[in-house]
């Protein structure tokens, strides 16, 4: 068996197509985001939010947010992200959260009359995420502060 030059030539690089931006940055996993931002048919433009959390060398981002056409929308970051969340749909009254860390599981269940547990889902972007990873410990801190989460598909 020979070998084959490989040519690159004029109408090699005419077909070629750029990835994204964000994708050739390293910042965007498309493949995860397009999973995590679908809406299910029967839900009707209800807005499915995702808890986004980014480790820098420094820090550990992390931020409630939900996909729109125009862009992202973002609605709390940062330090007591859950209890901001809350307090601003005025949920926080509602939702009593864990008072005792004991490290069991901890379901917010939905109260009659009242508006539904505030649910988000997982945004681990390019990070591995491998048991003990620090994308988890922001995610069981936001839960002791009455936010339930489930990790999406594409986490």
């Amino acid at each position: 068996m020979g070998f084959v030059k490989v040519v690159k030539n004029k109408a090699y690089f005419k077909r070629h197509q750029v990835k994204f931006r964000r994708r050739r940055e390293g910042k965007t996993d498309y493949y995860a985001r397009k999973r995590l931002v679908i809406q299910d048919k029967n839900k009707y433009n209800t807005p499915k939010y995702r808890m986004i959390v980014r480790v820098t060398n420094r820090d550990i981002i992390c931020q409630i947010a939900y996909a729109r056409t125009e862009g992202d929308i973002t609605y709390c970051t940062g330090l007591l992200l859950a209890h901001r969340l809350l307090n601003r749909f005025g949920m926080d009254k509602i939702y009593e959260g864990q008072v005792e860390v004991t490290g069991d599981e901890y379901n917010v269940e939905s109260i009659d009359g009242q508006p539904g547990a505030f649910t988000c889902y997982l945004d681990a972007g390019l990070t591995r995420t491998t048991t003990g990873n620090k994308v988890f410990g922001a995610t069981g801190s936001s839960e002791e502060s009455k936010l339930p989460q489930s990790s999406g598909t594409g986490c």
